[in-house]
């Protein structure tokens, strides 16, 4: 990991080169993925299985939807232990996603008036579960489970090649529509339909390039979640235990080349002793390597405030902090984890709060996926006789002086002068 201090322009050129580069790999993609996408929103099946073929390398022949009988499958050829850890993830989540859903509610501003909301479920959302590098069934069970308890009535789950733990997940969720196509093709597919893959509302889930590409390519056709890079890590630390630290570090860092790993410390021991820890532990795990040499950082500020002020700046899709009370410092980050117990992985599978997370800054406008994605919030109002009777008059004020006599009429023929 590159050893750096705090003002030196060295640091300066790092932080910032690690910030800006974060949105260029979709970006690249951009083209690609246009291309792919209108032949798709135009071809429909057959444009689909075609760009399948090609870029998932899955033949013509096999067919686009998963059976449920193959989920079932995949359930009971799992072991228990799989099983198990499948299940307690699950509850977690779902524990964790029905105390986030919000309430219907009422409230009375004027004798007479009404005024409230309903909370709605969207009609679909489609499930993106990457299958390249890693099978990824957490993906499924984090996307899926906020949708359920939401109460989302149609759930499509997509991933060109499932592991038999993610088909597994399905069988357990209970999700039976899932389809056998990934890329910036599935995407355009559940954006905008084909022969026999209809449109989503929304599209959820992390993917590689083409695919956040993609979603950003349709967002203004279909709801999206977040346009997602690679991982994050950030640890800012003066006491941490420095095996920790350096485990979370690379345990993020495996998951993508380009991921990001980064310590923000005015400890000089502490920094020291990571980035030791680090070079010998890294060397068994080839990807994590890899993104250690490209992107593993470690400043030592001047003072414990400045590498808070750094790590809000920075907006770090995960965050781990020494204790309890450093959460009131801490502005943005998509999850933190507290302490040197709370191991980050934990929180990618079974804590129960979700692992698809901001990144690239975002966790400066928003948090990571939960009940309130696939939900819509209706406002509702109603008036009595004495409720127009109380506001009518000022509502006619307002528009006449925003001269929209329309406006004014309307209220004003419901019996009210103004």
């Amino acid at each position: 990991m590159k050893l750096l201090r705090s003002g030196s322009s060295a640091a300066r050129e790092r932080l910032d080169a690690l910030t800006d580069r974060r949105n260029a790999g979709y970006e690249r993609a951009m083209p690609v993925a246009r291309r792919i996408v209108d032949s798709v929103r135009r071809g429909g099946d057959a444009a689909l299985l075609r760009h399948r073929t090609k870029l998932d390398g899955i033949s013509s022949q096999v067919p686009l939807r998963v059976s449920e009988d193959e989920m079932r499958a995949a359930w009971e050829a799992g072991s228990a232990e799989v099983r198990a850890a499948l299940k307690t993830a699950a509850k977690n989540i779902r524990a964790f996603a029905e105390r986030q859903r919000p309430r219907d509610w009422d409230m009375r501003p004027a004798p007479g008036v009404m005024t409230g909301q309903r909370v709605k479920p969207l009609d679909a959302v489609g499930c993106y579960v990457p299958s390249g590098r890693y099978p990824l069934p957490s993906t499924l069970l984090m996307t899926a489970i906020p949708a359920q308890v939401a109460g989302v009535p149609r759930i499509a789950a997509v991933s060109p090649r499932p592991a038999r733990e993610t088909l597994a997940a399905a069988h357990l969720l209970g999700v039976t529509e899932f389809y056998r196509v990934g890329g910036a093709q599935a995407v355009a597919a559940l954006a905008y339909g084909t022969e026999s893959l209809p449109r989503v509302d929304k599209i959820v889930g992390p993917g590689n390039a083409y695919v956040t590409a993609a979603k950003k390519l349709v967002a203004f056709d279909c709801g999206i979640d977040m346009l997602a890079g690679p991982t994050e890590i950030v640890v800012t630390s003066e006491a941490g235990d420095a095996v920790a630290i350096a485990a979370d570090l690379i345990a993020q860092a495996e998951h993508d080349p380009d991921a990001v790993a980064i310590l923000l410390t005015s400890n000089a021991e502490l920094a020291k002793a990571v980035a030791i820890e680090v070079r010998q532990r890294v060397r068994s795990n080839k990807i994590a390597a890899e993104a250690i040499a490209r992107n593993g950082t470690v400043v030592i500020t001047k003072t414990p405030e400045e590498a808070r002020e750094m790590t809000n700046r920075i907006a770090p899709e995960h965050l781990t902090i020494d204790s309890e009370a450093d959460l009131a410092w801490v502005r943005n980050a998509g999850s933190v984890f507290v302490g040197h117990l709370s191991a980050q992985p934990l929180g990618d599978y079974v804590s129960g709060p979700n692992h698809t997370l901001p990144t690239s800054g975002l966790a400066r406008l928003r948090g990571g996926l939960s009940v309130m994605d696939f939900v819509k919030l209706i406002t509702v109002q109603q008036y009595s006789a004495e409720g127009i009777k109380r506001l009518g008059p000022a509502g006619i004020v307002l528009a006449k002086a925003e001269g929209l006599m329309g406006h004014a009429e309307a209220i004003r023929a419901r019996g009210i002068d103004g």
